[in-house]
């Protein structure tokens, strides 16, 4: 029998009262429970699931960042497949873009190929990587697959060759991540289906659970669809992962990342201008909070950013921009990363700027502070817009922020610390887009005998800047470069062409030259006269669609299929100044609301400009003197916002200031969707070049009845001229008469100054159209018209401005359309023009 002493049983006994002491100290289970609920959000995610194959590979090994990679031979995830399906190669050479793992293997489907993933239901990361390489004796180039996940399409026609040779600069590998929620009871399955006489592979497969309601939150977080109304983002929405930014600071590889392995880079590539930044501070402290959770960025997402600099002048005249090409037709979440560090903002209204997003105002009051509640704490903020279906597969995507001075912040700036963009599915659940257009050097300079060049030139990729960046000039060149070569028939070097005469100024060079050095094919396309020909039929008269004082416009057709000629009269010096400065203007600009320069052509002694054909005609065409139907409100609208937007590109879009000097109703060309494109820039002047100017002295130029008042007294041009035409074309559109009318009693026969008066008095709704409108939209888009003719320039609002009020009154329309309550108006205008 174990007998205790009497000192043993003295010290178990002080031994238990310890520990009853200690435990009577301890606040209840309950407290610590909720201790450590609450104290979650400080804490990186910790997956799921997470699965890491490699595929091809027999066994498992490890890739550089640490982590271990299983090999899919004989892997239980492709079990149900027949082994005739499949295939397994090594790559032949590695690439200095791909990795040991899981780059180097690879596994070849012949047919429909199915990985089937248990996994806990839930959304998860699925991330497919793929290495454009020699694999035996396959030639990689003439892949071409699907692939489903349940019942999404993810991929369609794949190459992932022409992927890869469309990036710049072109890489070797890359990765390819997706968004995909598995439901109860529900597996994850990726099927390769190769396309006919083609193979499908894959070089590794990712999956990564994510936190529930993370990116989709459904009815409990309504989002902000950019240009109309809420928008909830479900669960049954699978997503692709376009772009992720560390804006303002550097790479963060997927080990860094909060638990979810994402990789962030930096956002230099997309940047237009050049903006200030901060750089990463090791001694910030973020302060993660239960909304913005420590698993939603990496602390140096939020301890870095990207402003806009200390000097307010400055900022006051561009935007903080973005460009990201992206698929067309469909919608995409936009995730903004906020965080404030600089220590002198701690309060509200210090730093309120506006958040535009293609050209759509998302935000007007966005406030860093009061939106995450004080310094260092992030918030973020998503957004939903559509880009919709164009001539292009490919579209782009345009952020930009700009300070918004109404509110009287304390500085003119604005912030951005991270994004990402996410496209969503279809209705039908497609994700796929189309593959890139393969990219084909151009010919030698010895096979062009026609180009008369001295050195040989080198590809300037110029890049610029939407809605207000005084950074350089937007970056289409290359790309037109490209496809001109890729289109351009090779001609015989007898039927070379002499050059005219006359000069045009280079916009790199102070010399003058002729045509052919300062104007490069890489900023478009130069055609012969034989061409020219060709494509109107030896100027059929029956292929005239225009004329005046500028030329005849004929339609013509070439390889890019329907487009516009204008053939300006040779003999007119006015031309000649004319025909320089549409090229110069519209060689470097490319927006989606102006007209596009497809090319021009000076052979013996020829002033032609070849545009983008608008099948629509002018706006004009549709508003008076016109056999077309009415316009109705809503399209008046959204019209006017184009060319709003075209406009206001114009003005703070490009390295400078560009006043375009002939805006009217005829000068705004719509294509077969209806979209408005500001056209004819042959009077366009640029603005002032530095701060100190504030106008540009010329001679007045323009169209009776849209010309500034104030231009034409004092000679000076500013964009606020433009401003003062548009606003005669909204009057225009209101009211569906020309902008002057002789006939008419004097009162009468300015439109500007008859509006400008009913407006005043109150009695606009008797001379506007004929149309259903709300009182509410019809009122907010008169006082946008009426501020735009004010007499001094400087009272009338800028064009961004212009775009917001003219949003604004669309949107008033849409929301009374769909209240069933709203009372819509029949007005009738008394009168016949």
């Amino acid at each position: 029998m174990h007998r205790f002493s009497s000192s043993n049983l003295f010290h178990k006994r002080n031994s238990i009262m310890s520990i009853f002491i200690a435990l009577s100290l301890l606040p209840p289970l309950h407290l610590f429970l909720y201790v450590a609920a609450t104290e979650d959000y400080l804490l990186p995610y910790s997956p799921t699931d997470q699965i890491l194959l490699n595929c091809g590979a027999s066994s498992n090994l490890t890739s550089p960042d640490g982590r271990s990679w299983d090999g899919d031979s004989q892997s239980k995830f492709a079990a149900s497949n027949p082994p005739e399906a499949s295939s397994v190669f090594a790559a032949s050479t590695q690439g200095p873009s791909g990795d040991q793992v899981p780059y180097m293997t690879a596994r070849i489907f012949h047919s429909k190929f199915t990985y089937t993933f248990p996994v806990l239901p839930g959304p998860k990361f699925v991330r497919l990587y793929f290495y454009r390489a020699s694999y035996s004796n396959l030639d990689i180039s003439t892949s071409y697959f699907s692939l489903s996940a349940n019942n999404y399409k993810l991929l369609d026609n794949f190459s992932a060759s022409l992927t890869v040779s469309a990036t710049i600069p072109p890489v070797d590998s890359f990765t390819k991540e997706f968004i995909i929620t598995v439901w109860d009871k529900q597996k994850l399955e990726l099927t390769f289906a190769p396309s006919p006489a083609s193979f499908a592979f894959i070089n590794g497969i990712e999956i990564v659970s994510m936190p529930d309601s993370f990116y989709a939150r459904g009815n409990d977080n309504s989002l902000t669809y950019v240009g109309t109304a809420p928008f909830s983002l479900y669960n049954t929405t699978a997503l692709e992962t376009i772009y992720r930014l560390n804006v303002g600071g550097q790479d963060i590889s997927s080990t860094r990342d909060t638990g979810m392995y994402r990789t962030w880079h930096q956002d230099l590539e997309y940047l237009i201008g050049q903006s200030g930044n901060t750089p990463y501070l090791p001694g910030v402290k973020i302060k993660y909070t239960t909304k913005t959770p420590a698993y939603s960025a990496p602390v140096m997402v939020y301890s870095t950013m990207r402003s806009m600099g200390p000097e307010p002048r400055l900022n006051m005249n561009y935007n903080l921009t973005w460009i990201f090409p992206v698929d067309a037709g469909f919608l995409y979440l936009l995730r903004l990363h906020f965080c404030e560090t600089r220590m002198e903002f701690k309060n509200e209204n210090q730093q309120v700027f506006l958040i535009f997003i293609n050209n759509q105002t998302a935000a007007y009051d966005a406030d860093v502070i009061h939106m995450s509640g004080g310094n260092g704490i992030p918030v973020y903020k998503d957004y939903i817009v559509l880009v919709p279906q164009g001539s292009q597969s490919k579209q782009d995507l345009w952020l930009e922020l700009h300070p918004n001075m109404e509110l009287k912040p304390t500085y003119a700036d604005a912030i951005l610390n991270g994004l990402e963009i996410f496209k969503l599915n279809t209705t039908d659940g497609n994700l796929a887009g189309f593959n890139p257009e393969p990219t084909v050097a151009p010919p030698p300079a010895e096979q062009h005998p026609e180009r008369r060049t001295g050195k040989r030139s080198s590809i300037i990729m110029v890049i610029g800047i939407v809605g207000g960046s005084i950074g350089t000039v937007f970056a289409c060149s290359l790309i037109l470069y490209f496809f001109a070569f890729k289109q351009k028939r090779v001609k015989d070097p007898s039927k070379s062409e002499e050059k005219s005469s006359w000069t045009i100024i280079s916009q790199t060079s102070k010399s003058t030259t002729t045509i052919s050095s300062s104007l490069p094919t890489n900023l478009c396309r130069r055609f012969t006269f034989f061409e020219i020909n060709e494509a109107t039929d030896n100027f059929d008269d029956q292929n005239i669609i225009g004329s005046g004082g500028f030329g005849t416009v004929y339609k013509g057709y070439i390889e890019y299929g329907a487009v516009a000629i204008k053939r300006l009269d040779s003999s007119s010096k006015q031309g000649t100044r004319e025909f320089q400065t549409e090229i110069e203007m519209l060689s470097n600009l490319r927006h989606l609301h102006l007209v596009s320069l497809i090319g021009y052509c000076d052979d013996h002694d020829e002033m032609i400009l070849v545009y983008d054909y608008m099948s629509r005609g002018t706006l004009r065409e549709h508003l008076y003197k016109t056999k077309n139907s009415p316009l109705p409100w809503k399209q008046r609208l959204e019209i006017c916002i184009g060319a709003a937007k075209g406009l206001h590109y114009l003005h703070s879009g490009a390295k400078h200031t560009i006043i375009h000097r002939d805006v009217k109703s005829t000068n705004i060309l719509l294509d077969e969707n209806w979209v408005a494109k500001v056209s004819d820039f042959g009077l366009s002047r640029l603005g002032p070049t530095s701060t100190s100017q504030t106008h540009v002295s010329t001679v007045v130029r323009g169209s009776i009845g849209y010309v500034d008042p104030e231009y034409y007294r004092r000679q000076h041009l500013t964009e606020k001229s433009d401003v003062y035409s548009f606003g005669v074309v909204l009057f225009e559109v209101l009211c569906a008469r020309p902008p002057v009318i002789p006939s008419s009693p004097k009162e009468q026969a300015s439109l500007a100054e008859w509006a400008r008066r009913c407006y005043q008095r109150g009695t606009l709704d008797q001379i506007v159209d004929k149309g259903e409108v709300a009182p509410v939209s019809l009122n907010k888009f008169a006082e946008i018209a009426n501020s735009c003719l004010h007499g001094q320039g400087i009272e009338r609002p800028k064009m961004g401005d212009v775009v917001w009020g003219l949003e604004f009154a669309l949107q008033l329309q849409q929301t009374a359309e769909k209240n069933a309550n709203s009372v819509m108006v029949l007005i009738c205008k008394i009168k016949s023009h």
